[in-house]
Order: structure tokens, then C-alpha cells, then sequence
């Protein structure tokens, strides 16, 4: 048997994971959320660093999920036994099958897996000794919901007060609207997001016939090498808009320019949606830097949340309100109506789509990262997009449009016909 001491991990795992791993090992988080393209070795780190934190710590145990136990065998725990071999260390394991599960010989630690058809049943899931450190979930997407999960972990970790690690690998799904890629856009405490690519990984891992068809698949469908291979949400055709890039904004990105705000009125149960914009004319780049979504707020109390956020600047908002409109004006609120029109929806829509980018922050407006990433034109009958802008969870959309209705407005004016 190889000693372990003789293997550097940095030879094993893809330097994309390096500083993943020393902020995992150090408990900085208790979500790791592992997205990327094939061959990124999302499974290779998590099995890896599963195996590495049960031989350190010999109170942990780890269990792993699939969606439907008869995959688990050919993936997760063939994951975990090439770990095993590559750390040089099958004598210290015993791999069993019937059930399957895989036992650490020195401390009895043991690595389960279990299939989540019905994810009730790991209320039985019992162990000799120790805690459940690390939960892994595979193949995210095949999973029906959070809830499932949910349901999974409290019934696993009940009892448990040590610091517990979950880990969700997947590919993420192409459309911006399924729920694994909703809920990575939540901010949530306590949870980080690591994204990886096969252009990483040194080419010698992943072979030669990986790599060419990699590149073939690149120069005959683009679109479905980002997705497949760079792990990018490229939509399924539906989405309207696709120059939407969430990513995080520090306030020097956008100070300097001129910004634009827009409010949406609610009625009965829909909200009050407030947006404040910043816009670089000269590269054709949106951002969306602040925001407030509310039900049912009495007038003094948006004037003031409204003027707070909108600073100096005038707030073009919903003229379908006329009276909310007068409201905000007798409480000091800079406001103008914006312009309606039979086209005035179809106009702003399309210029907004027409920016080089939108940038939005999840972290400081997720309200806008989720509207704008998920929106999708109606479908036919045949699933097939149709071109008509459904109004639905798009408060903050139409926020946006009244915010920048006056640079769409003189822009459309100029345009030559």
C-alpha cells in the first residue's frame, strides 16, 4: 500500500478547487453548491474531500444521495472507491455492497448511501458512533425540489450540534426558471457557490477523446457546448432576456453614472416594486443596483422608503396610479407618470433587450436577479415560444422599464427608419 504521505493532494484535484477546499476544511460555510460542465471534477473534489475529512476527524461519517438508489453504485460510490485507490489507502477500507456503504477499518467510521425515492425513510438512517459531517448530493437537478432535501437533512441531523457540510454537485439545467438554478441564485448565509469547467483540468485527466469532442461539439452547436461542457444556463429559447449577467456589484462599478429610478404599484396581492438603475450609455450596460419589494404599505410609509432609495433623483412610476402618483408627490417624492401607450410594453421590453448587459447583484437585489433571469414569452400549445410577454413576476421588470423610459424614449426618436 502507498502511503499516503507520499500523495499531494494538488496532483489529484483540479487547482480550481484549492481554495474551495482550505475554506471547506476551515468551516467558513455549511452549503457547498458544485456547479459546472462535464469532466470539471466537481465528484472527484467532493469524493476526495469526503474521504479526507473521515480519516482527520474520527467522529464523522458521511451519507450520499441520489435521486434513485439503483445509480448509486456506477456513480457516487464508484466516485468514492477511486478516491480510495488514488489516496493509496484500500487497506484502511472495507467496501461493501449488499448493503452498500463503505467502512474506514481503524475507527469504524463508515461512508452510507441511500436513494431519496422516498425521503421519509432516513428517519431510520442510524449510526454506532459519531455524526453525519458531510451530506452529499449528486445529480442535484434529478431531485424534484428543496423540500425533498429539506426533509433529507432534518431527518439525518436531528440531534446533531456539530458543524455539518452538504454538498450538491450538478450540471446546472438550461433553463434559468428550474428550480436547482432559482434556488442557487438565492442568497442564503452560510452557503457558497463554486463553478468549474473542464478547462481547468489538466488535459492529460481527461484524455484526448474527451478533449476533441469537446472542440467538435464547440464548432458544430455553440450553444450546447456552453452548456454541456462550460456548465452555463444558455436557456432553452424561451427566455427573454438573454443579456442578463448576475455577478457582484461593489459600488465603484457604477458610481459616476447617471441613475434612473422606477416603481411599480401593487394591487390587492401584488407588490410594491421599487428599482434604482445606473446606465454606462456609451457601452450599453444596465445596472440594477438597488431595490425594495413590498405588499400592502400605506403611503407614508413608501413616500419614505421611496425617497430614502431614490436620493435626488425622480421616479418615474405606474401611471395606470394616478392617486398613489399624487400621494408620493404631497410627501416630497420627486415622481412623473410614465408614458402608456399601445406599444409603450413591447418598446421597453425590447430595449431592454437590446443592451449589451444587464448586470444585476443576487446578493443585493435577488428580487431583480430572479425576475429578470427567469422571465420566459408565453408557450403555444406545441411548447413552442410565443412572442408575447406574459405579466407575470415581473414587478421589478416593469420597474425597470419606467425607470429608463426616458433614455428609451430619446434613443427610439433618433434611430433612422
Amino acid at each position: 500500500m502507498t502511503d499516503m504521505k507520499d500523495i499531494r493532494l494538488s496532483e489529484l484535484i483540479a487547482p480550481e478547487f484549492f481554495d474551495i477546499w482550505r475554506a471547506a476544511r476551515a468551516g467558513e460555510f455549511d452549503e457547498l453548491w458544485l456547479h459546472g460542465g462535464r469532466g470539471s471534477g466537481k465528484s472527484s473534489f467532493a469524493s476526495l474531500f469526503i474521504l479526507c475529512g473521515i480519516m482527520d476527524e474520527p467522529e464523522a461519517n458521511a451519507i450520499v444521495y441520489r435521486k434513485v438508489g439503483e445509480t448509486l453504485r456506477e456513480s457516487v460510490y464508484a466516485h468514492l472507491v477511486w478516491a480510495i485507490g488514488m489516496l493509496g489507502v484500500g487497506d484502511w477500507f472495507r467496501l461493501g455492497l449488499s448493503p452498500l456503504e463503505i467502512e474506514y477499518i481503524p475507527t469504524g467510521q463508515r461512508i452510507m448511501f441511500r436513494g431519496s425515492d422516498k425521503p421519509e425513510k432516513s428517519k431510520g438512517v442510524k449510526l454506532q458512533k459519531g455524526y453525519f459531517k458531510y451530506l452529499w448530493f449528486e445529480e442535484l437537478t434529478e431531485f424534484p425540489g428543496m423540500r425533498d432535501i429539506r426533509t433529507i437533512k432534518a431527518s439525518v441531523l436531528r440531534g446533531t450540534e456539530e458543524h455539518t457540510l452538504a454538498i450538491y454537485s450538478y450540471n446546472p439545467p438550461l433553463s434559468a426558471s428550474h428550480w436547482v438554478n432559482r434556488e442557487a441564485r438565492r442568497t442564503k448565509r452560510g452557503r457558497r457557490l463554486h463553478h468549474s469547467d473542464y478547462r481547468s483540468v489538466p488535459g492529460a485527466w481527461l484524455g484526448d477523446a474527451f478533449l476533441r469532442e469537446a472542440e467538435a461539439l464547440k464548432k458544430g452547436n455553440p450553444r450546447e457546448y456552453r452548456h454541456m461542457y462550460l456548465g452555463e444556463v444558455t436557456g432553452t429559447g424561451a427566455q427573454v432576456f438573454e443579456n442578463v449577467t448576475l455577478r457582484r456589484l461593489p459600488p465603484k462599478t457604477w458610481q459616476g453614472l447617471r441613475g434612473y429610478c422606477g416603481l411599480d404599484f401593487g394591487f390587492a396581492s401584488d407588490p410594491d416594486a421599487f428599482v434604482r438603475c445606473a446606465y454606462d450609455a456609451r457601452r450599453r450596460i444596465l445596472y440594477i443596483v438597488d431595490e425594495f419589494v413590498s405588499l400592502r404599505m400605506l403611503a407614508d410609509a413608501l413616500a419614505r422608503e421611496v425617497k430614502a432609495r431614490a436620493r435626488d433623483e425622480c421616479v418615474t412610476c405606474d401611471s395606470a396610479e394616478p392617486r398613489s402618483i399624487a400621494e408620493l408627490r404631497n410627501r416630497g417624492v420627486r415622481v412623473l407618470p410614465a408614458r402608456k401607450g399601445p406599444d409603450s410594453v413591447a418598446h421597453g421590453m425590447k430595449w431592454l433587450q437590446g443592451r449589451a448587459k444587464i448586470v444585476i447583484d443576487p446578493g443585493k437585489t435577488p428580487r431583480a436577479a430572479e425576475e429578470f433571469s427567469a422571465y420566459e414569452y408565453e408557450r403555444g400549445r406545441d411548447g413552442e415560444p410565443l412572442p408575447y410577454y406574459p405579466d407575470r413576476n415581473n414587478h421589478l421588470i416593469d420597474a425597470t422599464r419606467y425607470a429608463m423610459e426616458r433614455v428609451s424614449a430619446v434613443k427610439s426618436a433618433i434611430v433612422p427608419r
